[in-house]
């Protein structure tokens, strides 16, 4: 389904995050020598735009949804997620992450980004009001002024290589 354009920066910050999600999976097994700088792109990505990502979902979208009973078991689950990944995204900024927890964090991250998109954003287009959709979208636009507009850089450590 076409993405509703109130729900558009969402979606393009799912896509930052999805982007660093695969560049780990592409550069897994992470070398030890790399782990740190895997993790210093990790909490550059959440201070920089998943930190406000979160905060706008959790105000303004999850309390939208929850006006539709079948969508707050959904929420509900997000809500969870968000707990469990910002632990994890805490565990990077003090390099406590190996490289199997990595991986692992790539792919909750990654299964997260997909549930939201395909299971809660699709049906909240269905569901709410053109006219609420757009207030849900003015919202989100002042909400997401703290993010980063800018795609964060792969180090050398992080770049990946056509040798792996």
């Amino acid at each position: 389904m076409l993405r509703n354009k109130s729900l558009v920066p969402l979606s393009r910050q799912h896509q930052h995050a999805l982007a660093l999600c695969v560049r780990i999976d592409r550069a897994s097994p992470i070398e030890d020598a790399h782990l740190d700088a895997w993790q210093d792109e990790i909490t550059q990505h959440f201070q920089q735009e998943i930190k406000v990502h979160f905060a706008a979902e959790e105000d303004l979208l999850f309390p939208g949804a929850r006006k539709f009973a079948e969508l707050i078991p959904v929420v509900e689950e997000l809500m969870v997620e968000h707990a469990a990944l910002r632990k994890e995204f805490a565990q990077a900024e003090v390099h406590a992450l190996s490289a199997t927890n990595l991986l692992a964090f790539a792919k909750r991250l990654s299964s997260h980004i997909r549930k939201e998109e395909r299971r809660l954003f699709e049906r909240m287009q269905e569901l709410l009001p053109p006219e609420e959709l757009g207030a849900l979208g003015a919202g989100l636009e002042i909400a997401l002024k703290g993010a980063v507009d800018t795609c964060i850089l792969p180090t050398p450590a992080t770049r990946l290589r056509a040798d792996k």
